[in-house]
């Protein structure tokens, strides 16, 4: 999918420091230095203007940036407008390659030239397995997306940002016309979505066509009761006169009977007929066709790394030993008599590990997530040199894209911080929200995770914008699991029962890499994996089931937190090593997360700057 390829995903799903720019060699001569500043600042400037170009491809990538360029439209979704953007950025390779000299740019600049490049290649790699995308499914699917968009993302201040969101409910006919296209091109090929995703994406229809003015069953529609709204907050600022909302109100209910909901009647039904085609009982993507080197792309696009499926796995079997290990530690400690399987057990069924089934437990969820954030943020100082500008609100998941069990979400904050970042939390089932994994949660989502190191990338103005919208999953993800066990360094999980459910977030992530590449390239049963993710964490089986449903519809995606995560970890343990007492923390952290969020490769070489040149101070 192009808004895919374009990086809309994760980053929504991205400020060099005086750190970093400490660690740019200096040139010998003045001259160097004056060669390198010149060509450096000319290749930003061409990068500036590129990137404009890049972001022209995509309208829905403008707006979750939060400008209002081609604010009526949607991306074209054919595999024809994703040839057309790949071509456009091989031209501006060969470009770059001709008119800039790389060996004069500064190590900044050079990153961007790597980045550049990789990201054409990643593309390039992920779009040739076009024909095997699961294309509606329940955790990427644009139907549940373009509903999302309109109502949160897609800002009304004036009549004119309201034509512009009426055009765009027309424009969500056409592209999700274009998404139909192609899932029935890929089932005729082989390619289909488990049968479970087709029955969940048939309720997730059903709930966002039912309700006015589709129906009278006594609610508004959800994207029906933003337009009203929205509509009634101009006209409340006295932006709209009566008669120009009624107008406006007329519009909008004709553009969705019209252009709406016949594209997800006809979704709707041709999954309906189709479900008989599906496999009762999902199986990797090994069985689909040319799966095994499908799924090895997904991997090398998910993790930035070569790492081969079998490689990884045994990572996985390694972590989940040595975190059982840290486990067993604090059932010790708590002095709980039992075996482990007694103890996870015990704590996923005990009821002082959950909050009521009900608006007064869902309220205290959210109020003793937001006490996580204050304790911590009281700390950032001594970690971080650099802190977020956008503030971080927690929320319910929408009540048409909530699923019981499905795990918690963070949405991007705006790159002027005034648009505040989102923590999504499904509360639809709260027996699958123990308040033991609660607090680990919040951090890997919000404050220091997610919300830290997005809002810091989108935030800068030091690196290309192309790179503050980067969003490479073994960073991003890595990072975010990455900074759970920092809050441990931070004071956090004070309760022992907290630290314990930290580790059993870490035993989910090390889980896995056994289960992911289990299924897809080892032949493993969806049972199979369930059984093993059941026996190492308390993680409740509707949750679990959950998981394993999400692993099956996005290969490799899963893997890409813990590689990220060990490889962060791995890149502070040189630093320490090699700086010995000079070594910072806050340094450290801000130079991984000043350069917005890169491969692990380059991310690499970037720390390994760091640390040369602070050893020659």
């Amino acid at each position: 999918m192009l808004w895919r390829i374009l990086g809309l995903g994760g980053a929504l799903l991205l400020a060099a420091c005086g750190g970093e720019q400490a660690a740019e060699p200096q040139s010998a001569t003045g001259m160097a230095v004056t060669e390198q500043v010149s060509e450096s600042g000319r290749l930003n400037t061409w990068f500036a203007e590129r990137n404009e170009e890049r972001l022209s491809f995509s309208p829905v990538e403008l707006t979750l940036l939060g400008r209002k360029d081609q604010y009526d439209q949607i991306d074209q979704l054919t595999d024809e407008a994703v040839e057309e953007f790949l071509d456009w950025h091989a031209a501006t390779i060969a470009q770059m390659q001709q008119d800039f000299d790389y060996d004069a740019l500064d190590l900044e600049a050079k990153t961007s030239w790597d980045v550049w490049i990789y990201m054409y290649e990643r593309n390039r790699g992920i779009h040739a397995f076009t024909n095997q995308d699961y294309v509606f499914e329940q955790m990427d699917g644009l139907h549940s997306f373009f509903p999302t968009l309109l109502i949160n993302y897609h800002k009304v201040d004036t009549r004119g940002d309201m034509e512009a969101y009426i055009a765009r409910i027309r424009e969500v006919g056409r592209a999700l016309g274009q998404e139909l296209d192609k899932a029935r091109r890929n089932a005729e090929l082989g390619t289909r979505s488990p049968r479970f995703a087709y029955e969940i994406v048939i309720d997730e229809i059903t709930k966002i066509t039912s309700g006015a003015p589709f129906d009278e069953d006594g609610n508004d529609s959800p994207v029906w009761a933003d337009v009203q709204a929205k509509i009634a907050a101009l006209q409340e600022a006295g932006s709209l006169t009566d008669t120009d909302a009624a107008s406006l109100r007329e519009q909008a209910e004709a553009a969705l009977r019209q252009s709406y909901l016949p594209v997800y009647h006809d979704i709707r039904e041709w999954l309906q007929q189709d479900l008989v085609n599906t496999d009762p009982e999902p199986r990797g993507v090994w069985a689909l066709p040319d799966g095994d080197n499908y799924y090895q792309q997904q991997l090398r696009f998910n993790t930035t790394t070569e790492l081969t499926a079998a490689e990884i796995h045994q990572i996985g079997l390694d972590e989940v030993d040595r975190i059982w290990g840290e486990m067993e530690a604090i059932r010790d400690q708590v002095n709980f008599t039992g075996d482990m399987a007694e103890f996870l057990q015990f704590i996923s069924s005990d009821p002082q590990f959950f909050y009521t089934n009900d608006d007064a437990g869902r309220q205290r969820y959210l109020d003793e997530t937001n006490k996580y954030y204050d304790f911590i943020r009281e700390r950032l100082p001594d970690y971080f040199g650099i802190l977020p500008k956008a503030g971080l609100v927690v929320k319910r998941v929408e009540s048409f894209r909530e699923q019981d069990g499905a795990p918690a979400h963070y949405f991007a904050s705006s790159p002027d911080g005034a648009n505040p970042g989102t923590y999504y939390v499904h509360m639809s089932d709260m027996g699958a929200n123990p308040t033991t994994q609660m607090e680990s949660v919040a951090y890997h989502e919000g404050i220091p995770g997610h919300h830290m190191q997005i809002a810091i990338g989108l935030e800068s103005e030091s690196i290309p914008e192309f790179r503050r919208q980067g969003n490479y999953n073994a960073y991003v993800e890595g990072w975010a699991l990455y900074t759970e066990k920092l809050a441990l360094e931070m004071g956090a999980y004070e309760n022992p029962y907290s630290n314990f459910g930290r580790l059993s977030n870490e035993m989910w992530r090390a889980v896995r890499l056994v289960v992911d590449t289990g299924m897809h390239a080892m032949g493993w049963s969806k049972q199979q994996a369930t059984d093993f993710f059941a026996a190492r964490t308390i993680t409740p089986i509707e949750a679990i089931e959950a998981e394993i449903n999400r692993y099956l519809v996005i290969p490799g995606q899963a893997t890409s937190y813990k590689i990220g995560m060990l490889k962060i970890q791995e890149l502070r343990a040189r630093a320490q090593e090699a700086l010995g007492d000079r070594f910072d923390i806050r340094e450290f952290h801000d130079v991984v997360l000043s350069g917005g969020a890169l491969p692990l490769d380059i991310l690499d070489r970037r720390i390994n700057n760091y640390i040369e040149q602070n050893l020659q101070i």
